[in-house]
């Protein structure tokens, strides 16, 4: 499913002394529960935007950018040297841009296309609707 972007997204890292700005349009936005970018966010799931025509214009700290690439395969992950947050990354071989949602500074309303690699999901990541939720931290 492809969504027209109206105006330009801006994103940045934890310590802001990265930020970006993407000019275009999302292709897919998955959840992607393959056991690699699970141990990439240390979280259930990586949580990805995934174009072949955006533009990205680095704002603040691009020349710092780190990328890792896990060797003999196409998984790579770009962060920031300093506070260690996800940030977009060009897949050359697939040339495509691959943005983490949670790098987006604004709110962004699109809801993901599709969970994936679910074959390879967390055994705890499972119903997880029925677990207690608090606005904050537990008391």
């Amino acid at each position: 499913m492809t969504e027209t972007m109206t105006q330009a997204v801006t994103g940045s890292c934890q310590c802001a002394s990265v930020r970006f700005r993407i000019e275009g349009v999302f292709d897919g936005f998955f959840l992607c529960h393959c056991s690699r970018c699970r141990k990439d966010t240390g979280s259930a799931h990586a949580a990805n935007l995934f174009s072949s025509t955006a533009t990205l214009t680095w704002v603040a700290g691009g020349d710092t950018v780190r990328t890792f690439r896990i060797p003999g395969t196409r998984h790579q992950r770009s962060f920031c040297p300093d506070c260690g947050s996800a940030l977009p990354g060009v897949h050359a071989e697939r040339a495509v841009l691959v943005v983490p949602a949670g790098s987006l500074d604004a709110s962004f309303d699109r809801r993901p296309d599709a969970h994936i690699f679910c074959a390879d999901r967390a055994a705890w990541d499972a119903h997880l609707e029925t677990v207690p939720e608090f606005d904050g931290p537990p008391a």
